[in-house]
């Protein structure tokens, strides 16, 4: 029992901002659109949260009014000291890219 609690990653807090362009396929002009908490086990487990919640109109929060997230969105995952880590939706999935890309 106590080797399987040692195995276990603890759940915490991580802080998603998601940026989009103005119109869907742009590759400048990204601008913040939701920011929000979301926990999770690591950023590949908040990663599949974010577009399960954001990509089904039913799980949307109510306040969340930009479209669809959809390939070339960026999001950013901020943990404080620890550094900011930003992805981008490709079509293979969510890809970790520098933060240059954000413009």
């Amino acid at each position: 029992m106590v080797y399987s609690l040692l195995l276990k990653k603890r759940i915490q807090s991580y802080d998603i901002t998601i940026f989009q362009t103005p119109k869907f396929g742009e590759k400048k002009g990204y601008h913040e659109v939701y920011r929000c908490m979301i926990t999770g086990q690591s950023h590949q487990h908040v990663m599949e949260k974010v577009f399960q919640t954001f990509n089904v109109a039913d799980t949307m929060p109510s306040d969340y009014e930009a479209r669809y997230l959809s390939t070339g969105d960026i999001v950013l995952i901020d943990e404080g000291k620890k550094g900011q880590f930003y992805y981008k939706l490709k079509p293979e999935g969510w890809k970790r890219i520098n933060r240059i890309h954000v413009r």
